[in-house]
C-alpha cells in the first residue's frame, strides 16, 4: 500500500505546487496591471500561462520522481517524452514571451510620437524579427527535442555535421526560392519600401499591406479579397505606394463635355462644393482643359485629401456632383452626337450675274428651285412639304 500511495501523494503534491505556482504569478500580474493600468507589460504577459504551467509541471514531475521511490530510467520513454515536453515548453514560452514584450515596446513607441509612418515602419520591423525569432527558436527546440533528447540519432547528427559543407550546398539550392524570400522579408522590413497599413497598387489591384510574413505579404484590396504575394515581388516588380513619403494625395475626375460647356461656371461650383466637403483638406484644387477632340472636351477637376480613403470618397462624390449639376443647370454641355441635317450652302452665281454657275447640279441644284412657277402653285416638293405641315 505504501509502495502505491507515497508515488501517488509525492507527484500529486508537485503538480498542485506547480499549478499553484504558475496562479500565484498569474495573480501577480493581474495586481501589476490593476495599480499601474498605463503600462501594458504585465497584462500581456499574461499569455504566457499556459506554456508556462505545462513548464512547471513537466519540471515538478521529473523533480519529483526520485522522492517518490519510481526508479525511471533516463532513456525510458516517459523520461524522453517528460523532456521533449519541457523542452517544447520552453520554446513556447519565449515565443509569447517575446511576443508580449514586442508588443508592448510597439505601444509605448506609439505612445510617444505622433508619426504614424514612423510607428508602422517599427511595426513591420518588429513583426519580421518576431517571426525570424520564432522560426529559430522553433528549429532550436526541434534540433534539441531530436537530437540531444534521443541517444539513438547522435550518431546520425555527428555524421549530418560532417557533411555540414556539402548539405549546406544542397539546401542552398533545394530552398533557392525560400532564402530569397527570406532575405526580401529583411530588407522590406529595414528598407523602409513598404509597411504594415501602407496603401498600394499592385498588378493593377488598390488595397492595404495587411500583413507581412518571411515568405508572402498580404493586400487586403478595397472589396475585402486578399491578394497574396511573394515578398521577393516588391524587390524585382515596380509597384505604387501611395503612403510613402505622407498620407496627403491628389485625386483626379476626368468629364468629357460639349465644346460650349461653360468651363468658367463648372469651376466656380467646384470650389464651392468642395468648401462643404470633409473630405477635402483644403490644400489644392484645380479644374483645367486638358484635350479636345472632335466632338468633346476633356475637363479635369483635381482636389487633395488627408488619405487615400478620403480622396476615392472624394473622387466619387465630385464626379456625381458635377455631372447632376450640368444636367441640372447646362444640359447642353454634357456630350451629345449630333443627328439633325447639315445646313447646306445656296447655289454659286456665275461671274456675270447672269444665274446659277455652270454644274451646280444636285441639291444645290433643287435648292434654287423658283418658289412660284407662273401661274401660281407651288413646286411639287413645297406642295408636299405643305402637305407635310398641314
Amino acid at each position: 500500500m505504501n509502495d502505491v500511495l507515497r508515488p501517488v501523494l509525492v507527484l500529486g503534491g508537485a503538480v498542485v505546487i506547480a499549478v499553484a505556482l504558475g496562479w500565484l504569478i498569474d495573480r501577480g500580474l493581474r495586481t501589476a496591471t490593476r495599480r499601474k493600468p498605463e503600462n501594458r507589460l504585465p497584462q500581456l504577459l499574461r499569455r504566457c500561462q499556459p506554456p508556462l504551467q505545462v513548464l512547471l509541471v513537466s519540471v515538478a514531475l521529473q523533480l519529483a520522481h526520485e522522492p517518490s521511490g519510481l526508479d525511471i530510467p533516463q532513456n525510458t520513454v516517459i523520461a524522453t517524452i517528460l523532456a521533449v515536453i519541457t523542452t517544447a515548453s520552453c520554446a513556447w514560452l519565449a515565443i509569447v514571451a517575446a511576443g508580449a514584450v514586442a508588443e508592448n515596446i510597439l505601444a509605448s513607441y506609439a505612445g510617444r510620437t505622433d508619426d504614424i509612418a514612423r510607428v508602422r515602419q517599427f511595426r513591420t520591423q518588429l513583426t519580421i524579427v518576431r517571426r525570424v525569432v520564432t522560426t529559430i527558436l522553433a528549429v532550436v527546440a526541434s534540433a534539441i527535442a531530436i537530437v540531444v533528447l534521443f541517444p539513438a540519432l547522435r550518431t546520425l547528427g555527428a555524421s549530418m555535421l560532417a557533411s555540414a559543407g556539402v548539405l549546406g550546398i544542397i539546401a542552398g539550392v533545394a530552398a533557392q526560392s525560400m532564402l530569397g524570400n527570406l532575405f526580401a522579408g529583411l530588407q522590406i522590413a529595414f528598407g523602409d519600401s513598404v509597411k504594415i497599413g501602407d496603401t498600394v497598387v499592385v498588378e493593377g489591384e488598390w488595397g492595404t499591406v495587411e500583413e507581412i510574413s518571411l515568405a508572402f505579404i498580404t493586400i487586403r484590396i478595397w472589396d475585402d479579397r486578399r491578394l497574396t504575394m511573394p515578398v521577393s515581388h516588391f524587390n524585382g516588380q515596380p509597384y505604387e505606394n501611395w503612403s510613402r513619403g505622407g498620407h496627403e494625395i491628389t485625386g483626379t475626375v476626368f468629364l468629357y463635355l460639349d465644346h460650349s460647356a461653360p468651363v468658367a461656371e463648372l469651376r466656380e461650383h467646384l470650389r464651392s462644393f468642395l468648401l462643404g466637403r470633409k473630405e477635402w483638406d483644403g490644400r489644392s484644387w484645380s479644374l483645367v482643359v486638358t484635350d479636345t477632340t472632335a466632338s468633346t472636351i476633356e475637363v479635369r477637376a483635381a482636389m487633395s485629401a488627408a488619405n487615400s480613403s478620403d480622396v476615392w470618397d472624394l473622387r466619387c462624390v465630385v464626379r456625381e456632383e458635377l455631372i447632376s449639376w450640368l444636367h441640372r443647370e447646362h444640359p447642353y454641355a454634357l456630350p451629345r452626337i449630333n443627328t439633325a441635317p447639315a445646313v447646306l450652302p445656296g447655289p454659286r452665281e456665275a461671274p456675270d450675274g447672269s444665274g446659277p454657275a455652270t454644274g451646280d447640279t444636285g441639291k444645290a441644284g433643287e435648292a434654287s428651285a423658283p418658289a412660284d412657277t407662273g401661274n401660281g402653285a407651288a413646286p411639287p416638293r413645297a406642295r408636299r412639304g405643305g402637305d407635310r405641315r398641314g
